[in-house]
């Protein structure tokens, strides 16, 4: 085997289905070595698309996902997928492409100092330097993607690792001076030497275990201390984040155990749709009022961070219980009361097995206020304006949404109004970016998504501004046979920026977009095309999306809206 090989048989092993990439000469032996051994290679147009698809098939299937890139601009295209999947606590391997290593520093093609670029954007980051090394290596990679705090490694293969020995020694002796100068005579033995020891061959190596996350789990003592104040509390509220959902096959048993418990949730990040889409302790609205009324506050998986204004509103009287695989972000902004570094998932399940508690009263209060926050979207989604309502075309989204449907978000304003009003169905069917609020992540973690769940509906909704950076993808998304449903709420703006520069500054410069044919684009890559410009064709126009998907074709729907101050006041720092 040469080393595209042992590479792409740790692959196979850990269980790794599709290798998401831009072809590259450096990494061209990864490529067919996989493609070999069963594992389907997912070519895309922008390496950046490749990272955000590893991204979704790792959060959805518990298995690291694997991205392929070039050296040099192929890594550099990386770097802030790779940031997004940090940030966002998402187990990652980048297979990167490098330089051969007697060429390293020489003026080779693509040369960059690739691992100072990655150091600071992953866990680990490694040169492998000897054949014998690569698998051993990968093996540790998908260890500690997944270990502790989640999070992407970086692993380093240079091209003269990963061809035949005939072929390196060939290119090396075209590159080498013949004739017998002392000079020449040197060169030629150290370069024997170091393909000697490049090369040499190891003992044969057994195949490897899958390595899954050996989670941290809570101690009995600190279960208590928790159930304690969960009991004496008359006002609990828990508040469950990305990080409870990373045993993907323990989902059920989650559901269980918050069940058990009692307490109101507010769900946040890829922890949307864990309860389903109605379930009575779930609330969606004034999460912000309900912290400042609480009297014991559980934060499980969810740093104080600017997404509950830094821990500002929960109030200091109340007990403030944080649970999460990183003493970082657990005591980020807030100091807590009770301090759990532990897996928030488990954490749970500890927790519902040895603490039930009425809330109903408090629940109720919680109800009310949903409700009434659910009449006044109803009412603004039925006013009219220019086009279509981005309110009612989202609610009609709600209303035709499959039971195992999976919700993409790519987007600042129309997304996050579809995070009002969207619901996602069942655990592990919403995927956003995270904490970077990163735009462009709508079209990698739609093939991620509907790759890892072929069978299940897949929309992705962006906003128009967001879109560009997906648009080059319908034509992966043709040749490679990906069927989902694209929604843009194409309002020709950067509403999100534009809402409060012009109310802020009077000045609409950068923001303004057109009302641009994305749907001939499309088409014209061969995905199938709708544009939407009247409410009345909304239903029709997205059961004939449903209907071309299950047929096999992407879809795009262009969506003209028209202008709703739904979101005015919505900057965040």
């Amino acid at each position: 085997m040469h080393g595209g090989d042992r590479v792409a048989q740790v692959l196979l092993e850990q269980g790794v289905q599709h290798l998401f990439t831009l072809c590259g000469g450096h990494i061209s032996p990864i490529l067919t070595g996989a493609k070999k051994r069963g594992i389907r290679i997912i070519d895309v147009r922008d390496e950046a698309t490749a990272v955000f698809a590893a991204d979704a098939s790792a959060r959805l299937s518990g298995i690291p996902g694997v991205a392929a890139v070039t050296a040099g601009p192929g890594l550099t295209n990386t770097i802030t997928a790779v940031k997004n999947a940090q940030l966002a606590q998402s187990p990652i391997v980048i297979l990167g492409g490098a330089a051969p290593t007697v060429l390293k520093g020489k003026g080779a093609l693509q040369d960059i100092d690739q691992m100072k670029l990655m150091r600071p954007h992953v866990k680990y980051a490694q040169a492998v330097r000897r054949v014998r090394d690569l698998a051993p290596m990968l093996e540790q990679a998908f260890s500690l993607s997944q270990q502790g705090v989640p999070g992407p490694v970086f692993v380093e293969c240079p091209i003269d690792l990963l061809y035949d020995e005939s072929i390196i020694r060939g290119w090396y002796g075209q590159a080498t001076p013949s004739g017998h100068s002392f000079s020449a005579r040197l060169q030629r033995t150290y370069l024997n030497y170091h393909l000697k020891r490049q090369f040499a061959t190891d003992v044969e190596r057994p195949a490897t275990q899958k390595h899954r996350d050996q989670a941290l789990h809570p101690t009995a003592e600190l279960v208590a201390r928790v159930t304690t104040a969960v009991r004496t509390a008359q006002r609990p509220v828990l508040v469950i984040g990305s990080q409870a959902m990373l045993q993907a096959d323990q989902m059920s048993s989650l559901v269980s155990a918050i069940e058990a418990l009692g307490v109101p949730v507010y769900l946040s990040g890829m922890a949307r749709g864990l309860l389903g889409p109605q379930h009575a302790l779930h609330l969606r609205h004034k999460r912000r009022l309900a912290l400042k009324e609480s009297d014991c506050v559980l934060l499980a998986g969810v740093p104080c961070d600017f997404r509950l204004d830094y821990g500002s509103h929960i109030p200091r009287r109340a007990t403030y219980v944080s649970i999460n695989r990183s003493r970082h972000d657990m005591t980020m902004n807030r100091r807590p009361t009770i301090s759990a570094l532990a897996d928030a998932g488990h954490f749970l399940r500890a927790l519902g097995s040895t603490c039930k508690v009425d809330c109903s009263d408090w629940l109720e209060t919680l109800r009310t206020r949903d409700d009434q926050r659910e009449d006044e979207i109803r009412t603004e989604s039925e006013a009219g304006t220019e086009h279509i309502n981005p309110l009612q075309l989202l609610k009609e989204i709600d209303a035709v949404l499959d039971d195992d449907s999976i919700i993409v978000a790519d987007g600042g304003d129309f997304v996050a109004t579809a995070s009002y009003t969207v619901r996602p169905r069942g655990p592990l069917s919403w995927l956003d970016p995270g904490a970077f609020g990163t735009l462009g992540v709508g079209a990698g973690f739609a093939m991620g998504a509907k790759l890892h769940r072929p069978d299940s509906e897949t929309w992705a909704i962006f906003g128009d501004g967001a879109f560009g950076y997906s648009l080059i993808e319908f034509e992966s998304f043709a040749r490679l046979k990906i069927p989902l449903i694209a929604v843009i709420g194409n309002d020709a703006s950067w509403s999100q920026i534009a809402r409060e520069q012009v109310k802020l500054l009077q000045d609409d410069v950068g923001t303004t977009l057109q009302h641009s044919d994305y749907h001939l684009a499309a088409e014209s890559f061969g995905a199938r095309g709708f544009l939407l410009e009247s409410p009345d064709d909304i239903q029709p126009v997205l059961l004939q999306a449903k209907q071309a998907a299950s047929e096999g074709q992407p879809v795009l729907i262009n969506a003209i809206l028209g202008r709703s101050n739904f979101r005015d006041g919505s900057i965040s720092m």
